[in-house]
């Protein structure tokens, strides 16, 4: 598009918003401060009763009058109230008694509140709106990377600095996929032309290709430490030992489209992918590697439209979420360890992608049409606690810092945006990093 040939990527796009706090237009009473009965009696019987006071009086009904309104709360001097007053407490026991009796509330955590608007949009020219992608990844480096058309950038969240990692040729491009290495340094791109460049980013040097696995675009990436899983559109799902020579280890067939998703298990034992051809499958890696025809653990058919969502719970084993494409519109909840569905949401709307919050029982989702939101739930009730709205195209791509409390949101309409979604995680909870041994730390030269 012709604007975005003036825009520079990843440059700081200001919108003019109000705070979510003011509400400065108008005056909007508290319901619950108002005394409806008073003010019909006020509007109504109060002033024929002051006119029937005014002309026949005596001290003893005058007496009488101001008894009956103290005693019914009438003295009022306004109908609505921006605050409510708390009514006296009533003390039914004497004191040295209620004393004893009284028990220690239990402390309830205060409700978290929850930013509507994004803290952060930086602009995204020629970001590829294709649902089938996966084009946004936030390394353990606290560096986001961001594929636009042929080029991938990076974007340090520490600095707010922008580098260029590689732009690629047009015959091999663009960019369909992007995934970090656990390590935080290394980056996998996949090609449009079937091939994976694997880059050092601290050097910006190219490390290797690899190539010949796949016949077509590789659009789903996932490291588990020194392996590479790559899926294609070819549906095949390459696992690769970027430690040798020949890289190709495993491949496991069960997709008859093109494979959309990909997400290995927390223990790094299980992997689910999910494809164009609406299905789900869980691959484990103790089956697969002791068979030479390797076969799926779990094959999920209940979805009705391509699955590119997909998220490990991090706290408890073997549960997962899927979401379903604009024909399908569920979030579906499975044990993987015995292939049941355990719950299914229809959120109304094309569900493109899920994250689970680090710090919290919640998961994130976003959304296409119609509103093109980020949808924050909280489980196991499924109730909706926030809807974040600001895309005006579907949200394709989410990724999360690795504090685990933003979420960064790319869409179609070539903006990234950041959210301040997961709040702020204990300290009790933040420990050292775990050393995580590069992939490539075996190997003195790779081609």
């Amino acid at each position: 598009m012709d604007a975005g040939l003036n825009r520079c990527p990843l440059q700081e796009h200001f919108l003019p918003r109000k705070s979510s706090k003011e509400n400065l237009d108008r005056f909007i009473p508290n319901r619950s401060a108002m005394d409806f009965d008073y003010a019909h009696f006020a509007l109504t019987e109060g002033r024929k009763g002051n006119d029937q006071t005014a002309a026949v009086s005596s001290p003893s009904k005058e007496a009488y009058r101001k008894q009956l309104a103290e005693t019914m709360n009438l003295n009022h001097t306004r109908i609505l109230a921006f605050r409510n007053k708390p009514q006296a407490p009533v003390e039914l026991l004497p004191s040295n008694h209620s004393s004893s009796l009284h028990q220690q509330p239990k402390s309830v955590k205060p409700r978290r509140y929850i930013p509507q608007t994004s803290e952060r949009t930086l602009d995204a020219p020629d970001i590829v709106d294709d649902f089938y992608l996966n084009l946004l990844d936030w390394g353990s480096a606290n560096v986001l990377a961001i594929a636009l058309g042929l080029t991938v950038y990076l974007w340090d969240a520490s600095t707010g600095s922008t580098s260029e990692l590689v732009t690629i040729d047009e015959e091999k491009g663009p960019v369909t996929s992007i995934n970090w290495a656990p390590d935080g340094r290394h980056v996998a791109v996949g090609l449009n032309n079937s091939e994976v460049q694997l880059w050092d980013s601290a050097s910006n040097r190219q490390l290797r290709t690899l190539k010949g696995g796949h016949q077509s675009r590789v659009g789903s990436l996932a490291w588990n430490n020194h392996i590479l899983t790559t899926g294609g559109m070819d549906g095949l799902i390459i696992n690769n030992d970027v430690r040798i020579r020949s890289p190709i280890v495993e491949t496991y067939r069960g997709h008859t489209q093109e494979v959309c998703g990909l997400k290995w298990s927390g223990s790094g034992q299980q992997l689910a992918s999910g494809g164009n051809d609406n299905v789900v499958h869980i691959w484990d890696r103790s089956v697969a590697s002791s068979n030479s025809t390797t076969q799926w653990l779990h094959r999920l058919e209940e979805h009705t439209s391509a699955v590119k969502a997909l998220a490990w719970c991090p706290f408890q084993a073997n549960l997962l979420a899927t979401g379903g494409g604009g024909g399908d519109r569920t979030i579906k909840f499975w044990n993987t360890h015995t292939g049941a569905c355990l719950n299914s949401v229809d959120t109304g709307s094309q569900v493109c992608s899920l994250l689970w919050s680090k710090n919290e029982r919640e998961l994130l989702s976003s959304h296409g049409f119609t509103q093109n939101q980020l949808t924050l739930w909280k489980y196991p009730s499924m109730v909706k606690m926030a809807e974040l709205t600001g895309h005006t195209s579907r949200v394709l791509y989410m990724a999360q810092s690795p504090d685990g409390c933003t979420v960064a949101s790319a869409a179609g309409d070539e903006t990234l945006r950041f959210w301040n979604v997961f709040g702020v995680p204990e300290t009790a909870k933040k420990a050292a990093p775990k050393a995580v041994s590069e992939p490539f730390s075996h190997v003195n030269r790779i081609r």
